[in-house]
């Protein structure tokens, strides 16, 4: 019974980071996943894979496992690499190449 801990990602779908703050615990499967052969679904008989524990703080997350035993590896979030710059830096005079429609 082993869990995962990390920060998911922000989702692409919006620019908010609404849930990309919190901390996530997250069970490792531990059974293979079976693909039904009359409809082709995927299905698992672990049912911790449908658990999902969500937590304000890292330390939350790491007390809860320590507490209730639970062997857990701890993922950080890696930082974007993205660089922020405003709408008007499309338009300034010294750019390195020109801007044209």
């Amino acid at each position: 019974m082993a869990a995962r801990i990390y920060r998911p990602a922000k989702t692409a779908m919006q620019s908010g980071k609404a849930k990309a703050e919190t901390w996530t615990l997250e069970y490792e499967p531990e059974l293979p996943r079976k693909v039904e052969p009359l409809m082709g679904y995927t299905s698992s008989r672990d049912m911790k894979s449908q658990i999902r524990l969500t937590f304000e703080t890292r330390e939350e997350a790491i007390a809860y496992a320590q507490k209730n035993g639970i062997a857990y590896t701890l993922q950080e979030p890696k930082e974007s690499r993205r660089r922020v710059i405003s709408y008007s830096e499309n338009f300034r005079f010294d750019r390195k190449q020109p801007w044209t429609h």
